[in-house]
């Protein structure tokens, strides 16, 4: 008689059930898709609850679980679009969403030669992004759906100042505040503001640098097509007394009348649009007086990574900035010296906006309960923490990169 050891070394295995065959076949893709990722290594966790290690190790240590098969179909139809709206729809999650997209950064040049061909922005994404293009009635719709979500939804976890760009932190232990006052401070020194000039601000968001240079001694003229912001700053300098300094109008850049010894705007380029930048720093130019300089603050892209960029919408372009376009420095250049304008960096803080991001995250989550109570939901909060998330890491790996940049007129 056999023993029951010798018995079941001589049965078959049982077989497979067909989710566990489902998630050998999907691993067996993911394998081949990541067997030249060198760059660190991603625990992925099935939807059966197997797991498997890809990746050959590195600095980029990411997990991912799936609860179904939603992010491989939806990044097969429409690239990280399609990643996107699987995290926000929870068909996916993660312990850390910033490893996840460090992973992927890390190992860019090795998965798309592995998705050549798959991944791709499909054409409908790219057709809404063309849709968005900001004429005067386009501008006002895109600025809408972003900055009119509503004052009170901006004020818990932005700083005291309402700044929505990226703050200067000169040290570790520099409060997000601080660090506002530090990017305040740097501009006007850019600028080289003097009592008495005439300031234009193009995009004045809810009015925190219009109050400092009016207290400075400027005459400060400051623009926004945000509805919203507008009510906030004009009650903002009222509040403040200083309507006699400042005034704030409700204007696209291009209806712009008067010459200005100055002009700053702050991270609004890249709400412009490639097809309307001539119009812009035509703008710029016509609107300076001679000798006058202009300041930007604006997120650039990298030139050898624009060509790309510029075939195809991304998550931001589709849910968080419709119509908006990264410049590069060479081809704010380029549009410079088409309008007669010189141009100079003053100044790059990449790492900054990183931080930046991180600490509006953190405040924005601590903020949460106030904000589901306005009626947002869960798809928008995931919604908001891929967007601060892919941004941080974008600024933390290079990917992007913001500045001071200035602008002479002869």
């Amino acid at each position: 008689m056999q023993d029951r050891n010798t018995l079941d070394a001589g049965m078959a295995s049982p077989p497979k059930s067909w989710r566990t065959r489902r998630d050998d076949f999907f691993l067996a893709c993911c394998r081949r898709a990541m067997r030249d990722i060198a760059g660190g290594r991603m625990t992925l966790t099935m939807p059966s609850g197997q797991t498997a290690e890809l990746g050959r190790g590195g600095t980029a240590q990411a997990e991912l679980t799936l609860k179904n098969f939603a992010p491989f179909w939806k990044g097969l139809r429409r690239g990280s679009i399609g990643f996107a709206e699987s995290y926000m729809n929870q068909d996916c999650n993660t312990r850390d969403l910033a490893d996840v997209f460090r992973f992927f950064i890390d190992n860019k040049a090795a998965l798309d030669d592995a998705g050549r061909g798959n991944f791709k922005v499909r054409v409908p994404d790219k057709i809404a992004h063309v849709w968005r293009s900001n004429t005067r009635d386009g501008s006002r719709r895109n600025i809408s759906a972003h900055y009119d979500l509503g004052n009170a939804f901006y004020a818990p976890w932005l700083d005291t100042t309402m700044t929505y760009s990226s703050a200067v932190y000169p040290a570790p232990n520099t409060t997000l505040e601080a660090a506002q006052e530090e990017k305040y401070r740097r501009i006007f020194a850019a600028l080289d503001l003097k009592p008495g000039m005439r300031l234009l601000e193009i995009g004045c968001g809810w009015g925190a640098l219009a109050e400092r240079a009016a207290r400075m001694g400027a005459h400060v003229t400051a623009v926004t097509i945000s509805r919203e912001q507008l009510a906030y700053a004009q009650a903002r300098i009222a509040a403040a007394g200083l309507t006699s300094r400042v005034d704030v109008q409700f204007c696209d850049y291009r209806d712009i009348v008067g010459q200005f010894d100055r002009i700053v705007s702050i991270e609004m380029i890249e709400a412009v649009g490639e097809a309307h930048w001539p119009d812009y720093f035509h703008t710029l130019s016509e609107r300076l007086a001679p000798g006058g300089r202009a300041v930007l603050q604006s997120i650039t892209i990298a030139e050898d990574a624009f060509e790309t960029y510029r075939r195809k919408a991304d998550f931001i372009q589709r849910y968080i900035f419709p119509g908006g376009m990264l410049p590069t420095p060479q081809r704010m250049t380029e549009q410079a010296r088409a309008a007669g304008l010189g141009f100079e960096t003053v100044e790059t803080f990449g790492i900054s906006y990183a931080r930046t991001l991180a600490d509006w995250r953190t405040r924005f989550l601590d903020a949460w309960p106030t904000l589901e109570r306005q009626g947002f939901d869960e798809r928008f909060r995931r919604m908001w923490i891929y967007y601060l998330t892919y941004c941080e890491v974008g600024f933390q790996r290079g990917a992007i990169d913001v500045g001071l940049y200035r602008f002479r007129k002869p």
